[in-house]
């Protein structure tokens, strides 16, 4: 059930969310580490850190990808906060392993950029 869960969450992820082809392994990253990091602490009712630009940008790429869960993911509402951690966790894995670890993209590593 749990695969299944991870499974929707990718799928939206890549299908919606260009943060996640940022040009640069560093920056790619940093937005997955950054908006996921945000969605976790909205689906677990944390306060969220909005005081630098940095933060509100994550914030806002956060905030529509939250939204669209809980509609188009009802489970997700009724998921408690270790769910969620785990639920974001296996996502960041995932989004790693695919637009970093296996991209054939040779700029993202590049080391006159």
């Amino acid at each position: 059930m749990m695969d299944d869960k991870l499974d929707d969450l990718y799928g939206y992820v890549q299908e919606r969310c260009l943060w996640q082809f940022f040009s640069r392994t560093w920056d790619r990253q940093e937005n997955i580490d950054g908006v996921l990091g945000k969605a976790e602490e909205m689906l677990t009712g944390k306060p969220v850190a909005r005081e630098t630009p940095m933060d509100k940008l994550l914030y806002a790429d956060a905030m529509i990808m939250v939204k669209d869960f809980r509609e188009r993911f009802p489970w997700i509402r009724e998921s408690g906060a270790a769910e969620v951690k785990q639920l974001m966790d296996g996502l960041k894995a995932r989004l790693v392993e695919t637009v970093i670890t296996k991209s054939t993209n040779r700029e993202l590593n590049h080391h006159l950029y």
